[in-house]
């Protein structure tokens, strides 16, 4: 075992906010939540790729870890919004500064790839 390294075994911090984020569609669904109430269909718009059986898994697994929280309005047919939760709002500052990493991340690259 290396000594330098931090220790990150089950119920590390870092473990288990990366559960709950972590994945190829949880950021970015979470970002379009981000001070905005959104129905299905117009998440589903707004990511391109994502299937609508993966969105609704994800959709859910927030739901269980309240992140976010599903109002559903009696109507036929169903309306369904998505919003964050108080907790999940917490989450805008990491976001926003992995958005910004991510900025960083992709002008570095490209500047990377034109030297080439």
């Amino acid at each position: 075992m290396n000594n330098d390294r931090p220790d990150c075994s089950f119920g590390c911090p870092v473990e288990a906010a990366l559960a709950v984020i972590g994945g190829k569609w949880k950021g970015i669904i979470l970002h379009h939540l981000n001070n905005e109430t959104r129905r299905f269909n117009e998440l589903k718009r707004l990511i391109p790729g994502i299937t609508q059986r993966m969105l609704t898994k994800q959709l859910r697994e927030l739901e269980a870890d309240q992140i976010i929280h599903r109002k559903i309005f009696p109507e036929i047919p169903p309306k369904v919004e998505y919003s964050l939760t108080a907790f999940g709002l917490t989450l805008t500052p990491i976001l926003k500064s992995l958005q910004d990493w991510g900025m960083k991340y992709i002008e570095k690259i490209t500047l990377i790839r034109n030297r080439i």
